[in-house]
């Protein structure tokens, strides 16, 4: 049986460092350690998820520190641990338990999640409250995202856009397309 561990958190500015020094107290070795930064609704898209499910095996136990690791969307962690479970691997959250094929396993599975959703379902609840108290007591409230100030790296950006692709440019800025096409259309609406 190997020990394999899974650490992900949603954004470059957060830090994987301490779901790392737990997963290598818990027995996995560096080399089994599967760690990126990105956001869980995307299962597909996470390239080091995808890398560890293409390794472990029946018989193996995966670890996350918290079942939130494995992604945000409640259906979608159904189906990825109901779907290693049926292949004999454990699946190993920290902050609650360990989740098997034995019946009580089945069961702890069921309850997690059903948490997992409801707790899910209270951020979204208190997000919208806030956003409405917002609107009521604040008359400069706005929603969404703040307007990006224009640097010189973002003009240099928007220059060197007009003689290539957007792919090029992503690959020249290190920036998104989303946020490369948010820079040409403030500057070009002057905003």
């Amino acid at each position: 049986m190997v020990k394999y561990g899974y650490a992900r958190v949603s954004t470059a500015g957060q830090d994987l460092e301490t779901q790392v020094e737990t997963l290598l107290k818990q027995g996995c070795k560096q080399q089994n350690i599967f760690a990126e930064k990105f956001t869980g609704t995307k299962t597909k898209q996470r390239k080091e998820l995808q890398a560890l499910l293409d390794v472990i095996k029946p018989g193996d136990e995966l670890i996350v520190t918290k079942l939130d690791r494995l992604g945000r969307k409640t259906a979608d962690i159904i189906k990825l641990i109901d779907e290693l479970l049926k292949q004999g691997i454990v699946v190993n959250v920290l902050s609650m338990g360990r989740l098997d094929n034995s019946p009580s396993g089945k069961l702890m599975t069921t309850v997690v999640l059903a948490f997992a959703e409801f707790e899910r379902d209270m951020i979204v609840q208190r997000t919208t409250e806030g956003k409405a108290y917002a609107r009521k007591h604040n008359k400069n409230y706005k929603e969404g995202r703040p307007k990006r100030k224009i640097t010189d790296r973002y003009r240099k950006v928007y220059e060197y856009k007009k003689n290539h692709t957007y792919k090029e440019t992503e690959l020249m800025s290190g920036l998104s397309r989303s946020t490369i096409q948010r820079i040409v259309k403030q500057i070009e609406n002057n905003e």
